[in-house]
């Protein structure tokens, strides 16, 4: 079954929280992150681990360039700002592969709300103003990648889709066997899966050895962002 949270479920955990100096509102949805997790041996970073958690970045405010050991989407619900070289917005959506650097990002006069969905463990930014941070990227042989906009299918399975569906219409996702796992986020309207209602700002994680998701748009239709990570190598 798909890993279901709620945004009425993940609200409780809401609260405050900094990275290398700039403070936003953190509220955690499916995982454990570096903020809620206790102490004891981390996943694997082999291991498929999904990450949910939602930041509401402070007007004005600027997380510096950098970048994560896990493969990553981010999904913007409110506010406005600047990524990189690109204005972001409600619905925007950024995808960057592990270890590759993005940023900075920069909240707008009204700050910035999106969501960090991941399927592995991950220690936290690695920022890219500190030495030692640069030089670990020389040291390993990877492969950039970034982008900020819809993702054609991949080779590897990596895809994004916005859907907007009519209310009472049946939406049926794509096997996850193809990929390393999706996350499905409730932008607008509703969406009813095994006779739960979930409204927006919720949040749902699909296994790879999975179903392909089934839902039905609510009463006042839906739209919802799909995200599928690439295969693991």
């Amino acid at each position: 079954m798909p890993v279901i949270v709620s945004a009425d479920e993940a609200h409780p955990t809401r609260r405050r929280a900094t990275s290398n100096g700039t403070g936003f509102w953190l509220t955690s949805y499916i995982g454990a992150n570096r903020y809620t997790a206790t102490a004891g041996t981390p996943p694997a970073s082999s291991a498929l681990y999904p990450m949910a958690f939602l930041v509401e970045q402070d007007p004005g405010a600027v997380v510096g360039a950098h970048y994560h050991q896990a493969d990553q989407f981010q999904v913007m619900v409110g506010g406005s700002g600047r990524l990189g070289t690109h204005d972001v917005a409600a619905s925007a959506i950024h995808f960057a592969g592990a270890w590759s650097p993005y940023g900075p990002l920069a909240a707008g006069r009204d700050g910035l709300q999106y969501f960090t969905l991941r399927n592995g463990w991950d220690t936290g930014a690695r920022y890219m103003e500190f030495p030692d941070n640069r030089a670990a990227l020389r040291s390993m042989s990877r492969r950039h990648r970034e982008a900020v906009g819809t993702i054609t299918p991949a080779g590897d399975g990596l895809w994004t889709r916005c859907l907007d569906v009519a209310a009472g219409d049946c939406l049926a996702g794509s096997d996850p066997a193809s990929g390393g796992g999706q996350f499905w986020l409730v932008l607008a309207g509703s969406m009813r899966h095994d006779a739960r209602t979930l409204s927006p700002r919720s949040c749902l994680f699909v296994h790879p050895e999975e179903a392909p998701l089934t839902a039905v748009a609510g009463a006042d239709g839906l739209k919802a962002m799909a995200m599928q990570f690439p295969r693991r190598p």
